[in-house]
């Protein structure tokens, strides 16, 4: 079976994650990222236990022509069998506060991109005739507005649970899977801004918010990149081959559906 896999927003965080444990795992991953030195960085870290020639690509996510030409690039040369739309950007501010510029930005990368990456995608599988799978990161707060001071990527990840139903439901008869993952308080740099930007807008510090996001999840820790990168893993394997249009919580239990 080809394992050729495309990983977007994977110069740092839980993309960077998701390359290495889907390396680990024997996929030829090919790391993409608007920054391609932060890609580049990624693929030295990648497992070579496997032998696989794992790539770096530069990629904005919003670009289509740029989108496209990465997916055909590696159907045509390696194959592309699976694709984890991952990239995405945060930032908060009280609703009556956000600027319409920061809104169109955060729509711009985290819906319109998984939407332009889909699409990308799944033109070149459909043209090679790849039954493949694309995994889409949504969020926790892709599934409830109780979320402070992030109204605008509530709005892009309500949209990327719905645009992933949306694509598995059209890309069924190509064979194509698609689902989300739907990661809680994950520990990475996006987050670490997140704690600062929360704590000044309470009035409190970054540790006390912390703590509470602990508090907020009944398995009592924040969660690790490898715990998403393990969900993803498992969407893009044969154990998940008759799961389509799904958006999977990984939170500890932060919310339940």
């Amino acid at each position: 079976m080809n394992k050729t896999v495309v990983v977007t927003g994977a110069g740092s965080g839980i993309g960077r994650t998701i390359a290495q444990v889907l390396a680990q795992r024997g996929w030829l991953v090919v790391v993409s990222d608007i920054n391609l030195a932060a890609a580049a960085e990624t693929v030295a870290t990648l497992s070579d236990e496997h032998n696989r020639p794992h790539e770096s690509a530069e990629l904005d996510v919003t670009d289509p022509v740029a989108a496209a030409k990465v997916a055909d690039g590696v159907a045509d040369r390696l194959g592309l069998s699976a694709w984890v739309s991952n990239a995405g950007i945060s930032f908060m501010q009280k609703f009556l506060e956000i600027p319409l510029d920061q809104y169109e930005k955060t729509l711009a990368i985290n819906l319109k991109g998984v939407f332009v990456c889909g699409q990308a995608a799944a033109r070149a599988m459909a043209r090679t005739g790849i039954a493949g799978s694309i995994v889409n990161t949504a969020s926790m707060a892709g599934k409830q507005g109780k979320v402070p001071f992030l109204a605008d990527y509530v709005a892009s990840k309500f949209g990327v649970v719905g645009l992933t139903q949306a694509m598995a439901f059209e890309l069924a008869e190509h064979g194509i899977r698609v689902n989300s993952v739907c990661p809680g308080y994950v520990a990475t740099p996006m987050q670490a801004r997140e704690l600062a930007w929360e704590a000044e807008l309470r009035g409190t510090t970054p540790g006390d918010v912390r703590q509470m996001w602990v508090e907020d999840t009944p398995l009592a820790r924040l969660e690790e990149p490898e715990d998403v990168a393990r969900v993803v893993a498992f969407l893009l394997s044969e154990d998940a081959s008759f799961m389509t249009g799904e958006a999977l919580a990984i939170n500890g239990g932060a919310y339940m559906d």
